[in-house]
């Protein structure tokens, strides 16, 4: 396919993407979406907005979804490492609740599509992290929907610092068990 080669994971409609890297003395040049190759891969998505963040070491986001504007996402690190999480909400899917993770760095320049139907959170794994992605939705803030980080009928694995404490925004420290949540897709 292209510059890119595209795995399937264990959960329907997740996808690891591996772009082809072109480097010399200089650096390296790589393509991070091609439409013609996501297409060909049977990924048909339009983006409408890109977004970046920045965080340092113990920071965990997440575990977020819009409700009625549902975003499919293309993740990537450009700087640090993150180990990155979806969980599928589709209610009619056969792995409803079940969770996916892959270790996504400015090192291995692994992408991650996340369509909708999902939620998703990142844990900062390095000392700082820039996290860059682009969502098939616009963001709208009364549309957000989470599920608690540590939730234990999910299970997230997530590859916890020693001594480090886990840093969560307010909200994500008052975000619902999946079982109490009353939204699926």
């Amino acid at each position: 396919m292209g510059q890119f080669t595209f795995t399937t994971t264990p959960i329907k409609g997740l996808y690891i993407i591996d772009s082809k890297r072109f480097g010399d003395a200089r650096g390296y040049f790589m393509e991070t979406y091609n439409e013609a190759d996501f297409r060909k891969a049977g990924l048909d998505m339009r983006f409408v907005q890109s977004n970046e963040s920045r965080s340092t070491k113990g920071v965990l986001r997440g575990l977020h979804f819009q409700k009625h504007f549902p975003q499919g996402k293309l993740v990537r690190v450009t700087k640090g490492e993150v180990f990155d999480v979806a969980v599928d909400l589709r209610k009619d899917s056969e792995t409803f609740g079940q969770w996916y993770g892959v270790d996504l760095s400015e090192d291995n320049k692994r992408q991650f599509y996340i369509p909708e139907g999902f939620a998703h959170g990142f844990y900062v794994l390095s000392d700082i992290a820039e996290f860059v992605y682009q969502v098939t939705n616009l963001y709208h803030p009364e549309d957000e929907g989470a599920i608690y980080w540590a939730d234990p009928d999910v299970n997230v694995q997530w590859p916890l610092i020693e001594g480090v404490e886990v840093m969560l925004s307010e909200k994500d420290k008052k975000n619902p068990l999946l079982k109490d949540m009353d939204w699926r897709f």
